[in-house]
């Protein structure tokens, strides 16, 4: 993998209501991109913002939070973390919903003007949630971290799906942390949505390592089988990136390395990373979808 030159693609401050810009979910849309994005404001609440782009380089924001339009009225407390994918000509937004703790926030939309909440898709507490771009076993499938309350000392990644989007079952456990003195030796999550090759799902995931200078935040990859998801098939004992830049290795959380999106272009097998740089910026890596799985399955350790 490479960094992109011009790195950091969004700086601080990059609109008004917006302290920093990071951990944010890019996809194609029309004849450029868009994407939802995570803001902190001064006050340290971070909200959910639209974001448009022509080039997928230079962006432009909303200047108002997204507004999600609820049924039910269920509150909003904050929203961070989203991940966005198109599953049968609908874009799904998932997200860390503040409901007496984090949980996975859900909501449609079809312009990224309107957003129409869903329920909430687990209990509290829980982070990292990421759909699969298409129904496995006729369901809707997701990876989520199931977590604390707290800044989580833990983390393994499983797997649910439901019927509806509402209720959700079948939970299966994919993969954990690996233990000191490992790169993701404290906690581990499900990055950007999963690509699907022909050897299997590509997940891209963040480890983090807990040192005695705190945690570090890095990029891993692994393969999960097609219509069992659960079942892991590779996972990289190498990191694909760790923070070394200094835009990764300063900020307001240094060390930190968090990939939210991954835009595949099949007929070049180029991919793009988005990811949050130091929970200050956002960032762009790139790869080869061939390198990247002949990586995963050359530096492999279940």
């Amino acid at each position: 993998m490479w960094r992109y030159s011009q790195n950091p693609i969004i700086q601080r401050h990059p609109f008004p209501k917006a302290a920093k810009v990071y951990n944010s979910a890019v996809v194609p849309f029309r004849s450029g991109y868009v994407g939802v994005f995570r803001a902190d404001a001064t006050t340290g609440m971070p909200r959910l913002y639209t974001g448009w782009s022509e080039d997928g380089f230079r962006w432009d924001f909303e200047p108002e939070p997204i507004r999600l339009v609820s049924g039910d009225g269920e509150p909003f407390a904050y929203g961070y973390d989203p991940r966005v994918c198109a599953i049968d000509g609908t874009y799904y937004v998932a997200w860390c919903n503040g409901y007496h703790g984090p949980t996975i926030g859900l909501a449609t939309t079809h312009d990224f003007k309107r957003y129409e909440q869903l329920e909430n898709a687990f209990l509290p507490y829980n982070r990292n949630g990421v759909l699969f771009p298409t129904k496995i076993n006729g369901n809707f499938a997701m990876l989520s971290r199931p977590s604390d309350q707290g800044h989580t000392p833990f983390g393994d990644i499983f797997y649910s799906e439901s019927p509806d989007l509402c209720y959700w079952g079948k939970h299966r456990f994919v993969m954990g942390a690996k233990g000191s003195p490992w790169w993701q030796d404290t906690k581990i999550g499900a990055g950007p949505t999963p690509i699907a090759t022909p050897e299997g799902w590509l997940m891209i995931y963040h480890g983090v390592a807990n040192t005695c200078n705190g945690m570090v935040y890095s990029m891993g990859a692994a393969l999960l089988d097609l219509d069992q998801p659960w079942k892991v098939r590779y996972r990289t004992s190498h990191y694909l990136l760790a923070p070394e830049a200094p835009y990764e290795t300063v900020g307001f959380v240094p060390n930190v390395l968090f990939p939210c999106a991954a835009l595949h272009d099949e007929p070049t097998g180029r991919i793009a990373i988005y990811y949050g740089a130091a929970d200050t910026v956002t960032s762009l890596a790139f790869t080869r979808i061939d390198l990247l799985l002949d990586f995963v399955k050359t530096h492999s350790q279940i």
